[in-house]
């Protein structure tokens, strides 16, 4: 069964189809190279805040459900589409199953191996996305906008042969209260794994790929799709690693696509 996949379980997140910021033609040849017995989509899949306001539904979005719809029926790939802040209209049908390959929830407990992951999107510990939602759209311009500065910068570096620099991944990890943040998050959500009797933790949200352990629990954020081009991927022996996805083009025509390069990137593997 193993030489028919690339992974047995690719989880991916936060790749905000209908926004601008979307990577959704990286997120597409991602999966179209890795097909997966078990494919998690964990939270704002697609983002309707960006669709109500100044978003727009591309034919390369579209896409990405295209190569979903392939994998469910050339590999028999289970589909469980995990409902996020961003997606949140998706409450109306909740919870839904269609046929035997796809179903969306709000979570969702993995089996891996000997262990159990309690998997959700994130979003139900941010006191700014459940209480005040007001507040949250409007972090979501100011992050729209420094998505749309870091584009215009990242112009300029590639004009004078610099390589690829995210602006919001350097505040984060600058600025005292977001790192603050993510730090109470990630602490939180091992709380959560281990009221739910499990292992692990896997989620996504905060755009942070990471792979650790927390007061004895596995904590897995598989990132997004809008910078950093993540995601959580498991191995037929039951081991856990993030990959990255790079297309360095060589002609206009001609992508290269490059998944997880050791000379610039650090492979994270938890063996569980």
């Amino acid at each position: 069964m193993s030489k028919k996949y690339a992974y047995k379980t690719v989880v991916m997140s936060d790749i905000h189809l209908g926004s601008s910021g979307s990577k959704a033609s990286e997120a597409t040849a991602f999966l179209k190279e890795n097909p997966c017995e078990r494919l998690i989509l964990n939270g704002d899949i697609i983002d309707g805040w960006q669709l109500k306001k100044y978003g727009s539904w591309k034919k390369h979005h579209t896409g990405f459900f295209r190569i979903v719809l392939k994998l469910m029926d050339k590999y028999d790939t289970k589909v469980t589409y995990i409902r996020g802040n961003h997606d949140d209209f998706l409450d109306q049908i909740m919870p839904l199953v269609v046929g035997r390959n796809f179903q969306i929830r709000r979570d969702y407990i993995l089996n891996s191996g000997e262990k159990r992951f309690f998997i959700t999107h994130g979003d139900v510990f941010d006191s700014v996305t459940s209480r005040m939602k007001w507040l949250a759209h409007m972090g979501d311009i100011g992050y729209t906008f420094l998505l749309w500065l870091n584009k215009v910068y990242n112009q300029y570096r590639k004009f004078r042969k610099l390589p690829y620099y995210s602006l919001s991944q350097s505040i984060k990890q600058k600025v005292k209260a977001a790192v603050n943040y993510i730090s109470d998050y990630e602490e939180k959500l091992a709380e959560l794994a281990k009221s739910r009797n499990c292992d692990g933790i896997i989620c996504g949200h905060i755009h942070k790929a990471d792979i650790k352990q927390i007061d004895g629990i596995t904590y897995m954020n598989s990132g997004d799709w809008v910078e950093t081009l993540s995601a959580l991927v498991e191995d037929f022996k039951g081991n856990w690693s993030l990959v990255y996805f790079h297309i360095e083009p060589k002609t206009e025509k001609e992508p290269v696509i490059e998944v997880l390069n050791k000379e610039n990137h650090q492979r994270l593997v938890a063996s569980l």
